[in-house]
């Protein structure tokens, strides 16, 4: 990973500090603010190394009172849109999140937490796409991430990752960088 993210010529921090944990799994970037998720993989130090990594931004600390991380229960699902599962501990974030954030997000709420895992990509010349699980996994999400009519939805089994607790955001680095190689 690292010598692919040298080559497309990005900036690189290593975190030094042996007792800061960070897991991606805990990292929400909205594009205007990060959120930080504390829980069994990641704590207060690391959320410190993030923010004073990224100056520009706010960075808010969340207690993941359930689940492996932050977006076992949510992530964005749009510009402003923040999938977010319906469990007690799902929503008790995002009314954390909601007091922490000085701009109002929408919400897509999804009756299973684990399916609130997406990924929001706006593809060039495609526009708005959403990889979700499918509706095999998770009917009634579906039904719900079925009524975004301005995204092309891509439904993506999460089955082999569910099995170690994975999401589908597990699996993916985004990068906003056209490649030179």
């Amino acid at each position: 990973m690292k010598r692919a993210l040298t080559e497309l010529d990005l900036n690189i921090v290593e975190m030094t500090d042996e007792t800061a944990t960070l897991d991606g799994g805990d990292v929400l970037f909205t594009g205007r603010e990060f959120f930080v998720g504390l829980s069994k993989r990641t704590n207060q130090k690391g959320a410190e190394i993030l923010a004073d990594t990224f100056k520009d931004y706010a960075v808010s600390t969340v207690p993941v009172q359930q689940g492996l991380h932050l977006k076992s229960f949510c992530s964005m699902a749009g510009p402003d849109l923040i999938a977010i599962g319906s469990s007690e501990a799902a929503q008790e974030a995002l009314k954390i999140m909601q007091q922490m954030s000085d701009h109002k997000y929408d919400k897509l709420t999804l009756p299973d937490d684990l399916a609130a895992n997406c990924i929001y990509m706006n593809l060039p010349n495609k526009g708005h796409a959403l990889l979700h699980c499918t509706p095999e996994e998770f009917p009634e999400s579906a039904k719900v991430f079925e009524k975004l009519k301005d995204h092309m939805l891509i439904p993506v089994s999460n089955q082999e990752k569910g099995k170690v607790d994975g999401g589908l955001t597990c699996c993916s680095v985004l990068i906003n960088k056209k490649s030179k190689i």
